[in-house]
């Protein structure tokens, strides 16, 4: 179970009561999460998500808090940070930043269909929509500089294949870098994997897991979100899954030509990104009890991704 730290029952009542929302009636911990340590907690007045941040420098806990309070103004389905009476948004937990928020309805789409990523698609527009024109500043602490040097300091661990697959697209995220390119910005979720989305039938119903936001590239954002929604088991883009998801969002924020020449670039640096941070918990969490995606799946992705024939759409 991914829960780094576990919490004593009084514990979790004491922190509880300044909020007002009743006696607990039950709490249990989420195992999906790789990062943070995550709860249910169920109250008499409502059931909700405790989250104890594990990582990241707490400085940048109030720029959640304030991105999650645009897009809740703006309607989407996210999970804002709730108060205490003396309006607290932050507080501390076993000596974590915590933050309870309420918990969305719905449940994971381990098999997303068209409409899956229609839908998907639909969300990821509104929220960069929401925020373009008011962008709250944060750079990734996972960004392309990242990339490149924990690239290169991982890819002495691979066999001959996959080095050489890494350091290529460490060559283009090199010049991605130097360049700069002008692409449209906005504030980016940054993680938007079928395990941060909840489907409450057919409709999409929330969105969680903000801790990896940030602000850039909504090209990014989005090549981010086409490797996991629309990639087969082979690490193929499906066609059918890819273009609804593309033209769901196309329909609410068209694509600049620029960000068009520079699609498949976008998709294999999304890759990377993930391909790294998945070795470097592989390393780091090795023969413990804690959650640990599969690296090959993103090496897989980025070697279907040298060629890629799905462009961005123009004409709906």
């Amino acid at each position: 179970m991914s829960v780094f730290t576990p919490l004593e029952r009084p514990t979790l009542e004491a922190f509880l009561e300044p909020y007002g929302l009743g006696r607990l009636h039950d709490f249990r911990g989420i195992s999906e999460g790789s990062e943070n340590s995550n709860f249910f907690v169920s109250l008499e007045q409502g059931e909700y998500v405790l989250t104890l941040v594990e990582r990241g420098p707490v400085q940048d806990l109030p720029f959640f808090i304030e991105l999650l309070d645009l897009l809740h103004e703006a309607d989407l389905p996210v999970p804002y940070a709730l108060r205490s009476r003396d309006g607290e948004a932050l507080r501390q937990l076993e000596g974590k930043p915590a933050l309870l928020q309420p918990r969305l309805p719905g449940r994971h789409e381990r098999q997303p269909n068209a409409h899956h990523c229609s839908e998907v698609g639909d969300l990821l527009a509104r929220l960069h929509l929401a925020s373009r024109e008011r962008i709250i500043e944060r750079p990734s602490d996972r960004g392309l500089s990242w990339m490149l040097h924990q690239g290169e300091a991982l890819s002495t661990h691979l066999a001959a294949a996959p080095r050489q697959l890494l350091e290529d697209a460490l060559e283009e995220i090199a010049r991605l870098l130097a360049e700069q390119p002008a692409l449209p910005r906005a504030n980016l979720h940054a993680d938007l994997f079928r395990d941060n989305v909840l489907f409450d039938g057919p409709h999409l119903a929330g969105v969680i897991d903000f801790y990896n936001a940030c602000s850039g590239w909504m090209l990014y954002d989005l090549a981010i979100t086409v490797n996991d929604w629309c990639s087969q088991d082979s690490g193929e883009l499906d066609p059918h899954r890819t273009q609804a998801l593309l033209a769901a969002y196309a329909s609410k924020r068209p694509f600049t030509a620029l960000e068009a020449e520079l699609w498949p670039e976008m998709l294999r640096v999304a890759c990377v990104r993930f391909w790294l941070s998945r070795l470097i918990a592989a390393e780091a969490f090795a023969g413990q009890d804690v959650l640990i995606h599969d690296p090959s799946e993103f090496e897989r992705r980025l070697a279907h991704r040298q060629t890629v024939e799905i462009h961005l759409p123009f004409a709906l």
